[in-house]
């Protein structure tokens, strides 16, 4: 495939090198004469183990070109892809400069260009960029239709700086966020030789599985770093705790607690977070990760409540009580306390959970229901059919497979709030998903 590469900076000098590598015929731009000189001498701009070999190899085969100006790569090639720099402002936002200029140069050769061309973002760019910009941009200038006249994709990178030639070669994944088909069909080809799955998403989905990945890595670095210092404080080497607990695929390393919903509870997870976070400020150990945790907890039922109260409508229906289906069990149960949140701002509010309802006759948890939430058991109802009628609001709040109907059949008139992830869509004038 014929590629031209608009950036020739780490991830353009990355790119350039192993498509070349993998018998592509590349042409690099930059506004930098030195980067130019450098590739065209075979020889890399910046360090990265590995790379000016791959340069030096396609420059002798005649697959890799530099050059200052854009034009003339993207008449000669099936695609052009943008790896400009997207640097932060002051006040933290993107500076998109360099990506609007070089669509701009785009659209210059766009304009005249008679077969139609795909345009790959490949820089890092929030949800909405492409939409808001990029077409924009490339339309007014061309005078010509994204997905008509031009394709245009979002393809992040993965690449790991000192290990990003194994990185391309070898991805976790390979992810292209595609206008159209046709987009994603031709920029699918360009990868059918890397052993690895091939995403094909919606533009701003990809655009957010890149700060996604890049957030949740910050993250597990603060948190192993955070760890650490709490148990060297209490004598424990920190290190032989995340060995093992990087040694669990079934929970720690897993996709188990990775799905956006409603806030977690049950009797382990809410009070071990306080013990440990109290332990550490005993000893003395800032931890500020791990002590935000119960607040962005809190922020959850809170958000809920916002959705299930912004309708208008008094008549509520929860659908849950426990933190989860198949148990009784309410400590700590954050249903539990967005039903207090409601009945206290004067909501009528009715309740169905069969596990519960079990419990209050029955159960072990006969006594906690009657003693601990008494104002709670009162808005128990045994009739699934009779809180559905009752609600103009019907609140999913556990994933009971019973309440799965409940989303598939919504009864004329009402509005439904799915707090599991029943749904199969995202939220509608009907349905309304707490975090899709």
């Amino acid at each position: 495939m014929r590629v031209s590469i608009f950036g020739l900076g780490y991830v353009g000098a990355v790119c350039t090198a192993s498509l070349a590598h993998r018998g592509h015929q590349v042409m690099g731009v930059d506004v930098s004469p030195v980067k130019i000189d450098l590739i065209n001498q075979g020889k890399s701009p910046i360090v990265e183990p590995g790379l000016e070999e791959l340069l030096s190899e396609g420059r002798q085969a005649g697959r890799i070109e530099g050059m200052t100006e854009g034009y003339l790569a993207v008449q000669e090639t099936e695609l052009s892809m943008i790896c400009v720099g997207t640097p932060s402002k002051a006040n933290g936002d993107l500076d998109l400069q360099y990506v609007e200029n070089v669509c701009r140069d785009i659209g210059v050769a766009l304009k005249d260009k008679g077969d139609w061309h795909l345009v790959v973002v490949r820089s890092t760019v929030l949800p909405g960029t492409v939409r808001d910009l990029v077409i924009p941009v490339l339309e007014e200038v061309s005078g010509k239709r994204a997905g008509v006249d031009f394709g245009i994709c979002v393809n992040p990178e993965f690449l790991r700086e000192s290990t990003a030639i194994h990185d391309y070669d070898q991805p976790p994944m390979t992810v292209i966020g595609e206008l159209d088909a046709r987009s994603g069909d031709l920029l699918a080809k360009m990868y059918e030789d890397l052993d690895a799955p091939i995403v094909r998403k919606p533009i701003e989905v990809a655009e957010m599985i890149k700060y996604t990945c890049n957030v949740w890595h910050a993250t597990k670095v603060s948190f192993a770093n955070e760890i650490g210092n709490i148990a060297k404080s209490l004598g424990v080497d920190g290190r032989d705790v995340m060995d093992v607990v990087c040694q669990d695929s079934k929970l720690n390393i897993s996709r188990y607690y990775m799905r956006p919903g409603f806030a977690f509870g049950g009797s382990c997870l809410p009070k071990d977070v306080r013990a440990l976070s109290y332990r550490a400020s005993q000893m003395d150990v800032r931890h500020p990760l791990l002590s935000s945790i119960m607040s962005s907890n809190d922020e959850q039922v809170a958000h809920a409540f916002n959705i299930v109260t912004g309708y208008g409508r008094r008549k509520i229906g929860m659908l849950g009580l426990s933190f989860k289906a198949n148990t009784d069990d309410l400590r700590e149960s954050p249903l539990v306390e967005l039903a207090e949140m409601l009945i206290g701002k004067g909501y009528d509010l009715q309740i169905f959970d069969r596990n519960v309802d079990y419990a209050r006759t029955y159960g072990a948890n006969r006594d906690y229901i009657n003693h601990k939430i008494p104002h709670l058991a009162n808005l128990m109802e045994s009739d699934l059919r009779g809180v559905i009628d009752h609600a103009d609001v019907i609140v999913v709040g556990n994933n009971d497979e019973l309440f799965e109907t409940v989303i598939a059949e919504v009864p004329e008139g009402k509005r439904v709030v799915d707090l599991v992830g029943f749904m199969k869509t995202a939220s509608n004038d009907v349905l309304e998903g707490i975090c899709w």
